[in-house]
């Protein structure tokens, strides 16, 4: 059986590099299913912004990747604790990646 990751919500317009994202403030993170999970260097996850299609609908912009400490020397990026490195996928719309 496959383990399942969380699915966190990020804001894609924090992007500190094309595949690194600005994912928690501190350890603990609530998944979209509504669990509080403890982040950890390397840990699995998945991510998503909620966004819409041209017709309204509501398409979400997702990405997977691994959690990394957050050692961005940007000012505004200093309140987080941690980010996620996104795999080679990229970022997506959800209808894409089925």
């Amino acid at each position: 059986m496959l383990k399942k990751i969380p699915r966190i919500c990020v804001d894609f317009n924090e992007m500190l590099e094309p595949d690194l994202v600005l994912l928690a403030k501190n350890d603990n993170k609530t998944d979209s299913s509504g669990a509080v999970i403890t982040l950890y260097e390397g840990m699995d996850v998945a991510i998503y912004s909620e966004d819409r299609n041209a017709d309204e609908l509501r398409d979400d912009l997702i990405a997977e990747g691994k959690v990394e400490r957050n050692v961005a020397p940007e000012q505004w990026a200093k309140f987080a604790k941690w980010c996620c490195r996104i795999d080679r996928n990229g970022v997506r719309y959800e209808s894409e990646a089925h």
